[in-house]
């Protein structure tokens, strides 16, 4: 049984009130090549038509509501525009995670102290852990003295700042830390 129905588009709501669409009876007319100021919306409308624009309502909730005189479109592509900029300059910082035992030795801890540097040099968060397997949970201060030595080597070095302190997380003890900043 196959039904033959059509996909239909919704018609999309504005997301501004444009020209008629504005009920106010008074608005804050703003704008290039406009004078600016508090006029009767049956006014504000004229001017804009006038110049060969749109009256569209970019602060409804102010008192009284604020309308620009503005082409619609490029209103649109340009908010539009800045959301894009705002989003490509925000930092996707993601979590790594690095694991050790509690006997881990000397070595491997610098090893990983490498890794960790390097995650921190391209803006990402290290997540640190002691993972403790059967009977090892009795020594889970040597696991805090491991990652508190981890820790403070890369603040030292200035490469971290610790975000949070050394936390039992069922057969796990955690930290976190933060990349400090560009070196230099």
């Amino acid at each position: 049984m196959s039904t033959n129905r059509r996909y239909i588009p919704r018609k999309q709501e504005p997301l501004h009130k444009i020209n008629e669409a504005v009920t106010a009876s008074e608005v804050r007319v703003v704008g290039e090549n406009v004078e600016q100021g508090v006029f009767k919306t049956a006014k504000a409308l004229e001017m804009a038509y006038d110049l060969g624009l749109d009256l569209v309502e970019i602060s409804p909730n102010a008192d009284p509501p604020v309308c620009k005189v503005v082409d619609y479109k490029k209103f649109l592509y340009e908010q539009k525009k800045k959301q894009k900029e705002i989003k490509a300059n925000t930092v996707k910082q993601t979590i790594k995670e690095i694991r050790f035992g509690p006997n881990t030795n000397e070595h491997d801890v610098e090893f990983k102290t490498k890794h960790a540097k390097e995650f921190l040099e391209e803006g990402n968060k290290v997540r640190a852990f002691v993972f403790f397997r059967g009977r090892t949970i009795m020594y889970k201060e040597r696991g805090i003295d491991l990652l508190m030595a981890f820790a403070n080597g890369l603040i030292e070095e200035g490469y971290a700042k610790l975000e949070q302190e050394p936390k039992l997380e069922g057969k796990k003890v955690a930290i976190m830390l933060a990349p400090k900043g560009k070196k230099g």
